[in-house]
């Protein structure tokens, strides 16, 4: 009885046991496979609501986006008498490969700024065009019309034939922040409609030798060959500045765009569309910029405003009372932070108002107003080079120089009752070269010194103690300015 017991909880344990394995490799078989589920990251509400954002900000700038594709005929210049049908029937070959005239295509962007047509895009987009074709987001393609440039600015405004168009709203570019988030949008190599993504590098960059006017924003925002024209904007959707040009030395972004900024841009505008041209105001001074070295002279404790090289006769500045030497701080009650400012907020100015000057003269502060009026035409002209039979004896280090003459007076292009001594000779890599000076300029005072001859230069510099700053006036074609020089 015992052995069947014993033999009856072994069967059932077997039966037990291979019933199990038998579920589990059923189970195995018949059950779906687990997959591990991908890791989804906790995105922050922030982050996502910013991205929106700017999805919203393009979507509500890129229908006044265009693109503009311009067409130029380029003649080749050849002799009146090769055009003759004559001289083909003898050599009917000699062009062969070379047309006399052919087509020239370019691309650009532009920011459609009003409903009725009007088009804010990069004077050299357009310029010298004979046909100008302007899309739009929706694709349609219609005919431009410039119907004014300023190349000072590098500003054209274009018009197409149409109503109800979508535009770009514009923004305050005085308020701009360095670091504030911005937006481009154009036309960079054919590709409609491109966006990229920067910040404001910096504000009122001018001396980049773009154009004539230069207060550019800089931005990281990439910005390539077909961007020009196009807009960019601020985080709020608004038109801050027209792109313009890129610094870049392989011709495509390195990081360094710049864009003329909106104020500026609607000034010239409004005077295109009305005028058909732009005025600017004139003070009538020569102004450069104040270097550490000039502001020691000057007794300065910073360099911030712009110094008063001459004063053209007649000239609002000269009825005002403002005198050579004075250093610029203030106008129309804004500050003057270098030359650049100071020009563009002179070329700004309305013809016919009042301005208030604030001026630094012998360490104190006046209040001066001028009427502001139009800039006169610009006269340039190239500067001879003097030819003395021989100089005369050198003053000072590195500089040779020989009284002015009448003769070289006109030589240089002066008038004949200007005094000084003129620089015959600037030795390579002395502190004269280093500062700026160059044969053919005059020297007419050495610190606020009168200089009318030789003697009274060889006497001023007589006096000059070793490695002292002295400050030069120079006269250089016309053009006055002062330089610091290091003396030996």
């Amino acid at each position: 009885m015992k052995k069947k017991f014993i033999i009856g909880t072994i069967v059932l344990l077997s039966v037990f046991l291979l019933g199990g394995i038998s579920f589990y490799m059923l189970g195995k078989i018949t059950a779906p496979s687990r997959t591990h589920l991908p890791f989804t990251p906790r995105v922050p509400s922030q982050i996502i609501e910013t991205s929106k954002a700017f999805s919203e900000i393009v979507s509500s700038v890129s229908p006044a986006v265009v693109n503009i594709s311009t067409t130029k005929v380029v003649k080749r210049d050849a002799p009146p008498f090769l055009e003759d049908p004559f001289f083909d029937f003898f050599n009917p070959f000699r062009e062969f490969g070379l047309p006399k005239k052919w087509k020239e295509q370019s691309l650009g962007s532009g920011v459609i700024v009003s409903a009725d047509g009007y088009i804010v895009t990069n004077n050299h987009v357009v310029e010298q065009a004979d046909e100008i074709r302007v899309i739009l987001f929706d694709k349609r393609s219609f005919r431009g019309k410039v119907v004014g440039a300023d190349p000072k600015t590098d500003i054209a405004i274009v018009k197409i034939d149409a109503k109800a168009l979508p535009t770009a709203q514009w923004g305050d570019s005085d308020k701009l922040q360095v670091g504030e988030f911005v937006l481009t949008i154009g036309n960079p190599f054919g590709l409609s409609h491109t966006v990229t993504m920067g910040i404001i590098s910096a504000v009122g960059r001018a001396n980049v030798g773009i154009a004539d006017y230069e207060d550019f924003i800089q931005t990281d925002a990439a910005i390539n060959p077909g961007n020009s024209g196009g807009p960019l904007v601020n985080i709020k959707g608004e038109l801050i500045g027209i792109n313009t040009a890129i610094f870049s030395k392989s011709g495509g972004y390195q990081g360094i765009g710049f864009a003329v900024p909106s104020n500026m841009v609607r000034l010239v505008m409004d005077q295109l569309v009305k005028q058909g041209k732009v005025t600017r105001g004139w003070l009538g001074v020569t102004i450069q910029e104040l270097t550490p070295e000039i502001s020691q002279k000057f007794g300065l404790k910073n360099s911030k405003g712009a110094l008063v090289g001459d004063i053209a006769k007649g000239s609002p500045a000269e009825k005002a009372g403002m005198m050579r030497g004075d250093i610029i701080l203030k106008f129309n009650g804004k500050e003057v932070k270098d030359v650049g400012s100071l020009r563009n907020m002179v070329a700004q100015s309305k013809v016919g108002t009042q301005v208030s000057i604030k001026i630094l003269r012998g360490g104190r502060e006046y209040n001066l107003n001028a009427l502001i009026v139009e800039l006169p035409k610009e006269i340039a002209g190239a500067m001879p080079e003097p030819s003395p039979e021989e100089a005369q004896r050198e003053a000072l280090a590195g500089l040779t120089v020989m009284e002015l003459t009448r003769e070289i007076a006109r030589q240089l292009g002066l008038s004949r009752d200007e005094r000084g001594v003129v620089v015959v000779r600037v030795e390579p890599g002395s502190a004269a070269e280093e500062s700026g000076l160059k044969k053919g300029d005059v020297v007419q005072e050495i610190d606020k010194k009168r200089v009318t001859n030789l003697d009274d230069f060889n006497r001023i510099a007589s006096t000059i103690r070793p490695n002292e700053t002295v400050l030069l006036f120079i006269n250089r074609g016309g053009r006055k300015f002062y330089i610091a020089l290091k003396s030996s």
